[in-house]
Parts: structure tokens; C-alpha cells; sequence
């Protein structure tokens, strides 16, 4: 027997995403956003209602998208909590740094180990927020011995929609594109 819910956004997991900017005065802003995932392979895709966030990505044309992680869940929960135009040092409040991407006109956030450094491609009127990814950067405390990224170190934390609540990213159960041979 199954329950029915009804119409429900729960698409899980859903990673969670800190969308920095800067603002007119050049100050870092971040955001806290479930909505978001790859778009092609260069591109990512957010759906963001209006926040001060997102102004800031228009009118500088770019952004940062970090992982949140279990290390940081209070801090990540905290800046989707509160708006800069109300809270300006909602950043310090977090525990949060900042510094300068290389790559594009906004901050890389230095306690999140991940992030994707984007030039806006788009921002449609429904709130669609498509930017190229210009940049990968990761601090090297989450690399394995190969240098590529480890995400058991990542420790990433994901949106559940259903219960309201961040879970940590599990263990490895099987290598993609592999498992699935035996069925073929």
C-alpha cells in the first residue's frame, strides 16, 4: 500500500548551496539555496526568488556557489535564515571569510571547502538563474592522494524536504556506470 502526499517539491537529496556576491559597495553576501543543480556540463542552474543575493548577481554578473557541510550547518543554515538588507553583517554573525575569486567578481566563501565560480549567463523573469562555470576551486584538505576531490572528506551536507531537516552526504555503495553492467 502507498500514501499519497500530493504535489510536493521533494526531488531529494538537494544539495545545499551558499550563493555569494557582492553588493554595489563591493560588500560579500551569501545565501542559503536548496533549488539548484547542474544544467550542461559547464553550467549550473538556481531557481532564487527576489533577495538581496540576487540582486547583487545581476548587477555584477557574477557569483559563487559553495557546498555546504556538516562542519558548517549552523552557519549555512543561519545565512538562509537572515537578509543582508536587514542583517549587513550576516557574514561575521556566521563565522564566515571571504576572498576575491580569481576568476570572476565574487567571493569564494575560505570555511567551505567547494565551490563553483560562475559568470551570469541568464536570469530569466521566473527567478531561473543560469551562470557558466568559469572555476572549480577546493581547498586541498578535501583531496585524496590523487589530488581529486574525496567527498567523504567534502563531508557535504543535503537539504531533506521531507522531514526539514540536513543530512550528511552517505558512503560510497557502488561505482557508477559499472554496477549496472551485470543487468545488461
Amino acid at each position: 500500500m502507498r500514501k499519497n502526499f500530493g504535489p510536493n517539491p521533494w526531488l531529494y537529496p538537494q544539495p545545499v548551496l551558499l550563493i555569494a556576491t557582492y553588493d554595489e559597495a563591493g560588500r560579500p553576501d551569501v545565501m542559503n539555496a536548496a533549488w539548484g543543480g547542474p544544467y550542461s556540463p559547464d553550467q549550473v542552474m538556481l531557481s532564487l526568488s527576489e533577495h538581496q543575493t540576487t540582486r547583487n548577481l545581476r548587477a555584477r554578473g557574477a557569483f559563487t556557489v559553495s557546498f555546504g557541510d556538516a562542519r558548517h550547518a549552523a552557519a549555512c543554515d543561519y545565512v538562509g535564515l537572515v537578509s543582508a538588507a536587514d542583517t549587513p553583517d550576516k557574514l561575521e554573525k556566521a563565522g564566515f571569510h571571504t576572498t576575491k575569486s580569481e576568476f570572476v567578481d565574487a567571493p569564494v566563501i575560505d570555511e567551505l571547502p567547494l565551490t563553483l565560480e560562475c559568470r551570469l549567463v541568464k536570469f530569466n523573469e521566473d527567478g531561473k538563474v543560469i551562470g557558466q562555470i568559469v572555476n572549480v576551486s577546493a581547498d586541498e584538505g578535501i583531496l585524496d592522494g590523487d589530488g581529486n576531490i574525496d567527498t567523504a572528506q567534502l563531508n557535504a551536507i543535503v537539504f531533506d524536504p521531507i522531514q526539514a531537516a540536513y543530512r550528511a552526504v552517505g558512503d560510497k555503495v557502488a561505482p557508477a556506470f559499472q554496477i549496472g553492467a551485470s543487468l545488461k
